[in-house]
């Protein structure tokens, strides 16, 4: 047992060396609010993933929630569509890394504001690349095509 009293004190010194990184920035909730102020309903229209806002009966575009692995690590994020299938906002609710949350930057996230599913939406093209998180904005900016893809034609 004499490698318990040796172990142990190293195992707490790992443990409280490691800090965790992930930061919270917003709820589903609180995104859907800041993304369409307007909306008096949230509708889920496929379940924990897509919901239509609407205000006096009428919609005003839908909320996509989506994951994707920055570098090692999930990022929770959200896009906000147009009834016409626009991106009306890009939002960061949750980021797991220890470095790269420059993705959360008002101006790299303006970037996806009115592209559509027909957006080339390419790192270092239409999306200018964050040197330091180049995984993380790569990845973001494929999961923005992907939502596009399958819901921006189809919103209406």
């Amino acid at each position: 047992m004499t490698w318990v009293r040796y172990s142990l004190p190293a195992a707490a010194i790992v443990s409280s060396a490691s800090p965790a990184y992930a930061v919270r920035y917003l709820s589903i909730e609180e995104a859907q609010k800041e993304a369409f102020p307007s909306a008096t309903h949230f509708s889920e229209v496929q379940t924990g993933r897509v919901w239509k806002a609407e205000a006096g009966g009428k919609a005003v575009g839908f909320f996509v929630f989506d994951r994707v692995v920055g570098k090692h690590l999930f990022i929770d994020y959200a896009v906000a569509l147009t009834p016409s299938g626009a991106v009306h906002k890009v939002e960061i609710l949750e980021y797991r890394e220890s470095y790269g949350g420059e993705i959360r930057s008002p101006s790299w996230l303006a970037q996806f504001v009115g592209k559509t599913s027909a957006s080339a939406l390419k790192i270092n093209g239409d999306i200018r690349n964050i040197a330091g998180a180049t995984l993380s904005s790569t990845h973001v900016t494929e999961g923005v095509k992907r939502i596009l893809g399958a819901y921006g034609s189809r919103v209406r």
